[in-house]
């Protein structure tokens, strides 16, 4: 693949046109004040049900987990996990679409929600128009890892070996366009860098064909893969955040090698559309003071998650933004879904 020019590079830092998405955030405005106060005084009523794309164990579910405990004591009433698994977290996503907008139903949102926007041609339904920006969660860095064989030692040895070997590296993935592909493909694109892209059912066979040899590099979860980091069994090179991760203080940021690149995941609560905003408001709230708490910080520090604090509005911002910058990967990698 050619390496990109200039101009297309500069197009994926392009924001995307927020009035969609970010209107949702905003509609709080657009009820009267007492009425507003009176219903978030008596919401949550009864349990409430949050969706999560992806079988129990796993960071999206743990994390939802963390956060369902927190709300539940906060709110007074359980906030019960729901794992509906499959379509690359699509099935989940329409669950939650379909569902009455009136605080009940409540969907994990991921950057998967992101790239599947562009990623699926046929969805029966639009996420950035159907789905609520509630709160942020947490980012989460991955982490490029290879073979302990492998020659390189640092991200700018892996970049001249893979251009003085076009086409014989193997990139693991967890399947097709999943986090660990696209950021994959973004490395791709910003490096000029000629891989084969090997796409596995889910992380865990991914990472024992690269502990066991069969591929040479993985953009793995941090939390996956830093048992086998701690124990040698897998070499980092970078992690795929801006900043360094708390989990692995000692690895470089890829960023310091390739200017700009960024493929961290994130995490956060979204809810239907229409869902009053007084509702949305009081969420937003309590996830916040939870993501305030030390003991909640020191929970997701383990899974070396930073806290994505601030508003529906801001939350929305970085969804719009996430949407459009992994489009464009999509796009000019030419990925089509399984």
């Amino acid at each position: 693949m050619k390496r990109a020019s200039p101009a297309i590079q500069r197009g994926m830092l392009m924001k995307f046109p927020r009035r969609r998405f970010l209107h949702l955030a905003a509609g709080a405005a657009a009820l009267p004040v007492v009425s507003r106060v009176a219903r978030a005084q008596v919401y949550p009523s009864r349990p409430v049900r949050l969706v999560v794309g992806y079988a129990a164990g796993g960071v999206n579910d743990i994390l939802a987990r963390v956060m369902g405990q927190w709300l539940s004591e906060r709110l007074g009433q359980p906030f019960l996990i729901e794992n509906k698994p499959g379509a690359g977290s699509n099935i989940a996503t329409e669950t939650v679409v379909r569902s009455p907008a009136d605080g009940y139903t409540l969907l994990l949102v991921s950057a998967a929600n992101a790239i599947n926007a562009t990623l699926y041609d046929k969805l029966n339904f639009n996420f950035s128009r159907d789905i609520a920006p509630v709160s942020g969660i947490g980012r989460v860095s991955n982490v490029m890892v290879v073979h302990p064989s492998f020659p390189a030692k640092t991200v700018n040895e892996f970049i001249a070996y893979a251009k003085a070997n076009p086409g014989k590296i193997a990139m693991a993935s967890a399947g097709i366009g999943s986090p660990q592909h696209i950021g994959g493909e973004l490395f791709k694109m910003m490096t000029g860098v000629n891989m084969v892209h090997v796409p596995y059912r889910g992380g865990a066979p991914a990472l024992t064909d690269l502990i066991g040899g069969q591929v040479q590099v993985y953009f793995s979860s941090t939390a996956s893969s830093i048992e086998y980091i701690r124990a040698d069994k897998i070499r980092p090179l970078g992690v795929t955040s801006t900043q360094r991760s708390v989990a692995l203080p000692d690895v470089p940021t890829i960023a310091e090698f390739v200017p700009g690149y960024e493929a961290s995941a994130w995490y956060g609560l979204g809810t239907p559309r229409s869902t009053p905003g007084e509702i949305v408001e009081r969420l937003n709230k309590e996830v916040d003071a939870g993501l305030a708490d030390l003991k909640l910080k020191a929970r997701l520090a383990e899974f070396g998650a930073l806290p994505l604090v601030g508003s529906a509005f801001e939350f929305g911002g970085l969804v719009a933004d996430e949407t459009e910058k992994w489009g464009k990967v999509v796009k000019f990698a030419g990925i089509k879904p399984e």
